[in-house]
C-alpha cells in the first residue's frame, strides 16, 4: 500500500510511510465515532479500560454491577469503562503564495504535501476518516471526512495538486471549518501563518468551542529566522505581487526584533488557546517532523512517568 501510494504521488516517501504507521496517530482529547476504533470517547461504554464508578439506575445491567463496593457501603455502583471509537482527521492546509517561497530547492508548498500526505496514509492505515480542507482566498476545497482506500487516494490526488497562489484565506477557512465539522475531529493546520497572532487566537478558540482537538505544523524556511542576506536584495510579496529593493544590513536588527515578537505572540496564542504547536523548518525531514509529533501524542499509561 505505501509503495502503490508512493507511485501515484512523488511527495510521499514509502520507508518514512512504514516508520510512520508503526508509530500511529492518537488524539488527545476524546473522539466520538461510529465505529470500533482504537481512540478514546467521550461515551462511556464497555472496553478494558476502567473510567469511573456511578451510582445503579434501574435499567442498568446488574452484570456491570460492583459488588465488592455493594459490599463496603451497602450501595450499588456500576463500573464504567472507557469506550473506544474512530477519529476524524482533518486537514486544514494554506495554499497562498507565500507556500511558493523556495531556497534550496524545497519549497513550503513541498513540505506542506508531504506532512498533509504522510498524515492522512497513517490515519487511513489504521481506520480512521480523513477530510481534506484547502484555505486559499475563500474555502475553496472541502472534502468531507470518510474512511476507505478510495476516499484516501481522492485526498492525496487533491493534494498533489495543489498550487501556492494568491491571498491566504486561512482564517475564513479555519472559521468556517468550525462550523462545518460537526463532530469531534483532530484539527491539523499546516501553514506559515503570515496571520495576526490576535487573528489566529480568534480562529483557534472558535475551533476549540466546538470541542476540536486542534494541532498545528508552522512551516518557517531558516532563511525567515536567520535573515542572513548581505547585499542588496528585491524582495516580492508572493501573496501580492508587490516588491522592494533593500539594503538588508539596514533592517536586520528590526526585522529580528519583529520576528523574535511575532513569534513569542504566537507561542503565547497557542498556549492559551490550548493548541499542539510544532514548528517544521523546511530544512528538516518531514518523517523526523512527524515521528516527533507522533510520539509526543501517544497517551501515558497511568501510573507511568
Amino acid at each position: 500500500m505505501a509503495e502503490q501510494a508512493n507511485k501515484r504521488h512523488g511527495f510521499l516517501d514509502e520507508r518514512a510511510l512504514v516508520r510512520l504507521t508503526g508509530l500511529g496517530l492518537s488524539a488527545r482529547h476524546p473522539m466520538l465515532g461510529n465505529v470500533s476504533g482504537r481512540h478514546r470517547s467521550s461515551v462511556r461504554g464497555s472496553s478494558l479500560e476502567f473510567a469511573q464508578y456511578r451510582e445503579y439506575v434501574p435499567g442498568d445491567d446488574p452484570r456491570r454491577m460492583d459488588w465488592r463496593t455493594w459490599g463496603r457501603s451497602d450501595r450499588y455502583f456500576i463500573k464504567e469503562y472507557e469506550a473506544d471509537t474512530n477519529l476524524r482527521l482533518c486537514l486544514v492546509v494554506d495554499t497562498s503564495g507565500s507556500l511558493g517561497f523556495e531556497i534550496g530547492g524545497r519549497a513550503k508548498l513541498d513540505v506542506m504535501k508531504a506532512l498533509a500526505g504522510s498524515l492522512a496514509y497513517v490515519a487511513s492505515r489504521q481506520g480512521d476518516a480523513v477530510g481534506l480542507y484547502c484555505a486559499g482566498k475563500g474555502f475553496h476545497t472541502e472534502i468531507r471526512p470518510r474512511r476507505n482506500a478510495t476516499h484516501l487516494r481522492l485526498v492525496l490526488d487533491q493534494l498533489s495538486g495543489l498550487q501556492a497562489e494568491g491571498e491566504t484565506g486561512l482564517a475564513e477557512a479555519l472559521h468556517q471549518a468550525a462550523e462545518k465539522i460537526r463532530q469531534r475531529a483532530l484539527v491539523v493546520v499546516i501553514s506559515d501563518l503570515y496571520l495576526d497572532p490576535g487573528v489566529l487566537k480568534g480562529c483557534f478558540q472558535h475551533l476549540r468551542f466546538r470541542k476540536h482537538d486542534v494541532s498545528v505544523f508552522h512551516l518557517l524556511d531558516q532563511s525567515e529566522i536567520d535573515f542572513g542576506f548581505d547585499r542588496p536584495t528585491r524582495f516580492v510579496d508572493l501573496e501580492g505581487g508587490e516588491s522592494i529593493l533593500a539594503d538588508p544590513g539596514r533592517m536586520a536588527n528590526h526585522y529580528h526584533r519583529a520576528m523574535s515578537r511575532y513569534l513569542r505572540d504566537l507561542q503565547t496564542v497557542m498556549r492559551e488557546t490550548g493548541v499542539d504547536y510544532h514548528r517544521a523548518n523546511v530544512q528538516d525531514r518531514p518523517v523526523d517532523v512527524l515521528s516527533r509529533f507522533l510520539i509526543g501524542r501517544k497517551p501515558r499509561k497511568k501510573g507511568g512517568r
